[in-house]
């Protein structure tokens, strides 16, 4: 690893710090060297507030050796207004005379133009230092710009059978049932944390009647987006309580918003996920976990729409029930924790 690497490795360290904060935007992370010390570092940990760069220039004792210092910042720093001024203006303001950029911003706001103000200044600039594993760090940035969706995971837990849920009885409670440990529910409350919404369908929330938001983890509650094509859901289910903003979709135009609830109304017939992915889109929503339940899961897995999938696989057996989804695991990841089994798959479309 040679010194740009090894500072651009400690930019994506610190970047990691605002996974989940700093929707809309992405996770940046930088430091600042002088004679190969690093002398002030940061981190962006939410919008509207400063971004890494100034973090980082802040940090400094002492200013007079930032001009004979280099920047290392994991992802191109800005060069337009937004809710705060350009990342640019500062380092030329500095008189920083280097910078080494991990990978350009897909932005189209920025998209170059932070790398071209900084040369035309007459800043050294490097780009493209472990640019791959910057462009890892902002994957839901990433294809939210370039692919105008949100990134899609897709989370479930089976048991060793192979069942989402065992047969319903007439009689059965509307709530979960369990096929993990407390260790693997608590995980996935980190990863609600960590994404901007969570998806599920009708018959999830009539079968299970979840919350779906934080609990056993500190952190921001996700938007939840709930498919409610016939107005099937009942209205004391915990999704329509106000308390987390609501995306539900339906065919229905007789529903009336509420604070925290919004209806959105799309045509079920034909490209339905695409359709559901454009209204979030719109939303500005970045990321999304879809929870469940199996039409909805397979649906996203046939239309070839989803990036990652992670996969519980409990010690419980159904022996009858409700089908998980099917999906190719021949090159997914595992990961045990305790006695359940995890699968990690990357989709590479």
């Amino acid at each position: 690893m040679n010194i740009q690497e090894k500072y651009i490795k400690r930019c994506i360290e610190l970047a990691q710090n605002g996974l989940g904060t700093t929707y809309p935007n992405p996770m940046v992370g930088s430091v600042i060297v002088y004679e190969d010390k690093i002398i002030g570092e940061g981190w962006h940990k939410k919008a509207g507030e400063p971004h890494a760069e100034v973090n980082a220039v802040r940090s400094v004792k002492d200013k007079s050796l930032l001009k004979k210092a280099t920047i290392y910042v994991s992802l191109e720093p800005c060069s337009h207004f937004g809710k705060t001024p350009p990342c640019c203006d500062l380092i030329i303001a500095n008189e920083i005379p280097n910078v080494v950029v991990g990978t350009v911003d897909p932005n189209e706001k920025v998209a170059g133009n932070g790398i071209k103000k900084l040369i035309a200044a007459g800043v050294n600039v490097v780009v493209g230092v472990l640019e791959k594993e910057c462009n890892e760090l902002n994957k839901r940035f990433f294809t939210f710009h370039q692919k105008q969706r949100p990134y899609i995971i897709l989370k479930w837990a089976e048991s060793q059978d192979g069942f989402l849920a065992p047969e319903k009885t007439v009689e059965a409670e509307r709530k979960p049932v369990w096929i993990t440990n407390t260790f693997s529910r608590q995980l996935v409350h980190k990863w609600r944390s960590e994404e901007q919404a969570i998806l599920v369908g009708t018959q999830t929330v009539i079968d299970d009647n979840p919350k779906l938001n934080v609990r056993d983890w500190a952190g921001n509650n996700p938007v939840r987006v709930v498919l409610d094509q016939n107005d099937r859901i009942s209205k004391d289910s915990f999704v329509f309580d106000d308390s987390v903003k609501t995306i539900v979709f339906t065919k229905s135009r007789n529903n009336i918003a509420e604070k925290n609830t919004i209806f959105e109304t799309i045509d079920f017939d034909q490209n339905t996920i695409q359709k559901i992915l454009n209204v979030l889109y719109q939303n500005q929503i970045q990321s999304i976990i879809i929870e469940g339940g199996r039409q909805t899961l397979q649906s996203f897995i046939d239309e070839n729409l989803w990036d990652e999938a992670r996969i519980f696989i409990g010690q419980t057996s159904f022996e009858k029930g409700t089908k998980a989804p099917e999906i190719q695991k021949k090159n997914s990841t595992k990961t045990a924790i305790q006695n359940d089994e995890l699968l990690f798959i990357r989709n590479h479309d």
